[in-house]
C-alpha cells in the first residue's frame, strides 16, 4: 500500500540528492551538505556503470555467439515459388545442425533478402548481406543472370555465394576474362549437361528425329539450355526444324505455336519456366499440338500443371536435380523431415539450397573458422559430399559433377521416369 510505498521511496533516497537548504551549506571537513552525499552518490554511479558494462557485454557476447549466412533469394516476383522453397531448404538444413550443437559452439542465424526476381535488386540484396548484415557466406539468386548481377559485388567482399539453381555456364566463368569466378559456386549440374541430357532423352527415349525449339529470349538460362540441347541433337543426328523466341510475362503465345505447328516435328523443347510454360503447353493443346513437349528445371513448379491444366501437361518430360520419389536413404530422410516441417512435399530447388547451405556448413567445419576467405577455400575441395540430389564433387570451375534425373509429368504429377550420370 501507500506505507510501502513510501518505505522504498525512503531507502533509495540516498541515490538522489536532497533539495538544496535554504541556508549557507557548509562545505568543510565535518560540514554537513554534500559531503555526507558524495560517498553515497558515487556508489550509485559505480554500480549503474557496472551495469552498463555488464549489459554491454552480454550483448556482444550473444552476437558474437551467433554465425549468419544470408540469402540472396526470389521471395517475390515471377520466381517467387523457386525463391520460397530455396528459403525453406536452407532454414531447414540450419535448424538441424542448430539442434546438434550448431557450428563452432555457435548457433547459425538465416538472413534473407528478397532480391524480387530481378537481377539489378539481386545486386542490391547482396551488397546489403555483405556489408551490413556482414554474413560469412551466401545463398546466391536462382536465376542466372541475378547470379551474375551480384556476383561483383560478393568477390569485392571476398563472401563465397553458392546458388541452388543457376546453370548457366557464365555463372561461375567470367565470358569476358575466361577465369573463374573465385567466390561463385552452384549446387546445380550447368546448361551443357542438362541440355545434352534431354537431348539424348529424345534421341534414345521418345525415339525423335526432329525438333522445335521454343525459347524465353529474355533469359540466359534458357538460351543456354536451347543452344546445348540443338548441339547434341543435331550430333545425335536429329536435325532443328523451327525456332522461335517469346519474352518472359507474355501471355498469348498462339501465333508464333501456329507457325511451329506448321512444321514437321516430333518434339518441342521449351527451356523456360514455369509461368510461361504452363501457358504454351495450355495454348499448344488447344490447338491440337499432342507431340511431346520437353523443357528443364525451370519447370519444377506445383504451379505448372495449375496454370497449364493437369491434361494439357501430360506427355511433358524435363529434366532435375533430385525426385522426391527416388528411393535413396538421403532423399526419404530429407522428404520426410521437409514434410514435418512444412507440409508439403519438397521440390529441387528446396533441395539443392538444403544441399548448398549443408556444404557450407561442412566447409566452415573443416576449416574450423567462420572466416569466409577459409569456407570458400574448403568449399572449393569439396569431393564426394553425399548430398540429397546425389554425391558432389566440384570441378575446377566451381561446378558440380553429378547426375540428373528426368521427370514425367502424369496429370498434373510430378513422376520419376530415369536418373541419368554423367
Amino acid at each position: 500500500g501507500r506505507d510501502s510505498v513510501g518505505a522504498r521511496r525512503r531507502e533509495t533516497e540516498g541515490c538522489r540528492p536532497n533539495k538544496r537548504p535554504q541556508g549557507k551549506m557548509r562545505l568543510g571537513i565535518g560540514g554537513e551538505g554534500m559531503n555526507k552525499k558524495l560517498p553515497v552518490l558515487g556508489l550509485c554511479l559505480a554500480l549503474l556503470l557496472t551495469a552498463m558494462i555488464f549489459a554491454g557485454c552480454g550483448g556482444e557476447k550473444k552476437q558474437a555467439d551467433v554465425i549468419k549466412i544470408g540469402a540472396d533469394l526470389e521471395m517475390t516476383g515471377g520466381n517467387a515459388t523457386f525463391g520460397q522453397s530455396a528459403a525453406n531448404g536452407a532454414k531447414l538444413a540450419i535448424k538441424e545442425v542448430n539442434a546438434k550443437g550448431g557450428v563452432l559452439g555457435k548457433q547459425l542465424t538465416l538472413i534473407v533478402a528478397d532480391n524480387k526476381s530481378e537481377a539489378a535488386e539481386a545486386a542490391n540484396a547482396m551488397q546489403k548481406l555483405v556489408t551490413q548484415d556482414k554474413v560469412v557466406a551466401v545463398i546466391a539468386p536462382i536465376a542466372s543472370s541475378s547470379v551474375m548481377a551480384a556476383a561483383p559485388i560478393n568477390l569485392q567482399a571476398k563472401v563465397l555465394a553458392i546458388s541452388p539453381t543457376a546453370s548457366n555456364p557464365k555463372v561461375t566463368v567470367d565470358p569476358d576474362t575466361k577465369k573463374v569466378r573465385e567466390f561463385v559456386f552452384r549446387a546445380a549440374f550447368i546448361d551443357p549437361f542438362q541440355g545434352s541430357v534431354m537431348a539424348n532423352f529424345a534421341t534414345r527415349s521418345l525415339k525423335a528425329k526432329t525438333a522445335a525449339i521454343y525459347i524465353d529470349n529474355s533469359s540466359d538460362y534458357a538460351k543456354g539450355l536451347a543452344q546445348f540441347f540443338e548441339e547434341t541433337f543435331v550430333k545425335n543426328g536429329g536435325k532443328i526444324v523451327a525456332k522461335e523466341a517469346y519474352l518472359q510475362k507474355d501471355t498469348d503465345f498462339k501465333a508464333t505455336l501456329t507457325k511451329i505447328k506448321g512444321q514437321n516435328h516430333d518434339v518441342m523443347f521449351v527451356p523456360g519456366y514455369y509461368q510461361e510454360v504452363g501457358l504454351i503447353a495450355r495454348q499448344a493443346r488447344e490447338m491440337g499440338m499432342k507431340l511431346p513437349l520437353m523443357g528443364g528445371d525451370g519447370w519444377d513448379s506445383a504451379k505448372l500443371a495449375e496454370i497449364a491444366t493437369p491434361a494439357a501437361i501430360n506427355n511433358g518430360f524435363f529434366s532435375n536435380h533430385y525426385s522426391p520419389d527416388e528411393k535413396s536413404p538421403a532423399v526419404t530422410a530429407f522428404v520426410e523431415a521437409y514434410k514435418k516441417e512444412y507440409n508439403s512435399v519438397p521440390d529441387a530447388f528446396a533441395a539443392l539450397s538444403y544441399d548448398a547451405t549443408r556444404m557450407i556448413i561442412e566447409a566452415m567445419k573443416k576449416a574450423n573458422s567462420a572466416d569466409p576467405v577459409k569456407i570458400k577455400d574448403e568449399l572449393a575441395k569439396t569431393k564426394n559430399f553425399a548430398a540429397v540430389s546425389g554425391s558432389i564433387s566440384f570441378s575446377e570451375n566451381h561446378d558440380p559433377v553429378k547426375s540428373a534425373v528426368i521427370i514425367e509429368m502424369k496429370d498434373g504429377k510430378l513422376t520419376f521416369r530415369e536418373k541419368v550420370t554423367p
